[in-house]
């Protein structure tokens, strides 16, 4: 763990991995006394970033984080969205032959174990899942598509995440959804927050529309 200053009311928490970034975060969201001294918690994927409230000094900050840093990783407590997903992507029989499994059992892992929101970035609404099936752990494609639709679904390292937009990407694609993932006349505009758990569930075609 290395504790690095940001700005005048920010500490920076370096991690070794995500699951101890997962971890750490749930531990200061449930700290009643971390409540009176954080604005904000902000999970990355090696990171968490602590921004004290106004007039609380960052050594103050630099106190929770020896607890919040050794805690066990907790049980999900946060809101659970159900994804329905056509599993149609262009990259499925990839990810077969990538994991060993057959295209249904590639379904059958993605969909039989919940993810966990782990943080967000790249663009406005796109989250990064942790937790799924370790065994669809494959990389990203060699190379990355000039444009990926809104709502596609896939995999790359140890996450899963749905695009909110199309954009330029290189994540092996599973399948699609019809969900609005982020929408700014909606509160808050990200429909998967950090903490919330996530359920994929297989459709047909006939459903998504």
């Amino acid at each position: 763990m290395n504790l690095v200053p940001y700005g005048d009311r920010g500490l920076l928490v370096e991690l070794p991995g995500t699951a101890e970034v997962v971890a750490c975060a749930d531990a200061l969201r449930a700290d009643p006394a971390a409540a009176g001294l954080l604005l904000d918690v902000v999970p990355g994927a090696r990171t968490v970033l602590l921004v004290a409230r106004p007039g609380v000094g960052v050594d103050r900050l630099r106190a929770l984080v020896p607890a919040a840093a050794s805690a066990p990783a907790a049980v999900a407590e946060g809101p659970e969205l159900t994804v329905p997903v056509v599993y149609d992507g262009p990259d499925l029989a990839a990810v077969a032959r990538l994991t060993g499994l057959d295209e249904a059992a590639v379904v059958a892992a993605h969909t039989g174990t919940p993810w966990r929101v782990a943080f967000g970035g790249f663009a406005p609404g796109f989250a990064y899942l942790v937790g799924g099936d370790p065994r669809l752990r494959v990389p990203r494609r060699p190379e990355p598509r000039t444009r990926v639709p809104a709502g596609a679904v896939g995999l790359a390292g140890e996450f899963s995440g749905v695009y909110p937009r199309a954009s330029p990407g290189g994540w092996q694609l599973l399948g699609r959804t019809g969900l609005v993932l982020w929408d700014l006349d909606r509160d808050p505009p990200a429909l998967l927050a950090a903490g919330a758990t996530v359920r994929f569930v297989a459709v047909e075609a006939e459903e998504h529309r």
